[in-house]
């Protein structure tokens, strides 16, 4: 059975950091890319970064470049997202989910198999 633990979201001032984390079982990240998506309200749900371990591949969307670091540690079957300079704009339910990398769409919410729960991330002005 597939699962998807994240944590870590919160509150937080415009400019601070959080680091989301997210457990995984039940699929390898041989053939299964992972990634973070957000969804804030009245908003389509966008990927945020993505990570597939077959090519080594990270992307991150435009808006997070530069701020937002994904991670993973593959002995612990867990990824990170390390947040940094944290603008309002972030705010948003956050979450991790996983699909087939050799047949779904990289990085679109079309394409997930998978969902975890979200974790909720709230920066304040």
């Amino acid at each position: 059975e597939v699962q998807l633990q994240a944590s870590g979201g919160g509150l937080v001032q415009a400019g601070g950091s959080l680091r989301l984390s997210c457990a995984a079982s039940g699929f390898g990240f041989d053939d299964y890319a992972i990634g973070w998506f957000r969804q804030a309200p009245g908003k389509e749900r966008e990927g945020v970064s993505c990570f597939a371990q077959r090519d080594g591949v990270i992307n991150y969307a435009d808006s997070v470049k530069g701020r937002f670091t994904f991670s993973s540690d593959g002995a612990k079957n867990t990824v990170y997202l390390q947040m940094n300079s944290l603008k309002p704009e972030d705010t948003a339910v956050y979450y991790c989910a996983a699909w087939n990398y050799l047949t779904n769409a990289f990085c679109s919410h079309y394409g997930v198999d998978y969902w975890g729960k979200g974790t909720q991330v709230t920066v304040s002005s």
